[in-house]
């Protein structure tokens, strides 16, 4: 703990004051104990941790049994802080580095490999009776925010509009507070699932119900996915972050530190069968 709060105090003396939030959480990472010499550290986004990286390693320990992984997911910068500590051997992020986190991988001279692994985003569905063709940004955020609670108000029928959400602890639900409704509060009355297959099976039996998936989830012809402002969500348009309501996701390593068996994880991630696994999980594959 002496050493750990020694690089600290150097750090806030090196650092301006707008970048101690930062600092704060990298002191934070920087306690916890050093990783077995065996196992591959993870930390970081829990859009990528909360199914899709325990997905990905089951499938590449198939092949690497010997390999063990290390997780903890509590959000991107959370990953990243641990991974200029040397504290991590992955960052799993699901937006850019801040100029605040490569001012300050550039005062600890290191060297951050950047490898895009795919995309998140979430459609908006509505049940395939509903009049609505499409949504602007502003009519999505007053929708579930609880602005607008009739269909009427955005062109549909004179009826409540009733949301189909996921449940608060997963990612989805703060991604998509983020995405589309500049981080404020969802609307009471809400109903939420663990998935995305209650909220689709949920939209697909209420006329006035309206939710989110991935990309991949509405199969069903009882429900429909709208574009938003003019842009229907697709691997195209996320790809060419058209569609707004997307992410592109990243694992970040150091340069200097990158073991093999990291490496070799990383490559699994972006390989025919890595991607595979994005796409059946809803992910939109890397370009």
């Amino acid at each position: 703990m002496k050493t750990a709060f020694s690089e600290w105090f150097r750090l806030v003396k090196t650092l301006s004051l707008r970048r101690l939030g930062f600092v704060g959480l990298i002191f934070l990472v920087a306690s916890c104990s050093p990783k077995p010499t065996d196992t591959i550290v993870i930390r970081g986004s829990n859009t990528i941790g909360e199914e899709l990286a325990p997905r990905l390693i089951a499938e590449f320990k198939k092949d690497h049994p010997n390999v063990n992984f290390d997780l903890e997911f509590k959000g991107t910068s959370y990953g990243l802080g641990a991974l200029m500590v040397e504290r991590c051997d992955i960052a799993a992020a699901s937006r850019n580095l801040t100029t605040n986190e490569m001012e300050l991988a550039k005062d600890r001279s290191i060297g951050i490999n950047d490898y895009v692994i795919g995309s998140y985003s979430v459609n908006v569905i509505v049940n395939s009776k509903n009049s609505v063709a499409q949504l602007s940004l502003d009519q999505v955020k007053d929708v579930f925010t609880g602005a607008i609670t009739n269909w009427s108000a955005v062109g549909g029928p004179n009826s409540p509009i009733h949301l189909y959400i996921r449940d608060p602890i997963s990612g989805t639900y703060l991604g998509f507070q983020e995405l589309a409704m500049d981080k404020r509060a969802y609307a009471s009355g809400m109903k939420a699932f663990t998935n995305y297959t209650g909220i689709v099976q949920g939209v697909a039996q209420d006329a006035n119900g309206i939710g989110y998936s991935s990309i991949e989830a509405p199969k069903t012809a009882t429900v429909k996915t709208l574009p938003i402002g003019g842009v229907a969500p697709s691997v195209e348009s996320i790809n060419k972050n058209k569609y707004p309501y997307a992410r592109v996701l990243r694992l970040h390593t150091n340069k200097v530190r990158e073991s093999a068996p990291t490496r070799e994880f990383v490559q699994f991630v972006q390989s025919k069968r890595g991607q595979e696994i994005l796409v059946e999980m809803g992910f939109a594959p890397h370009p």
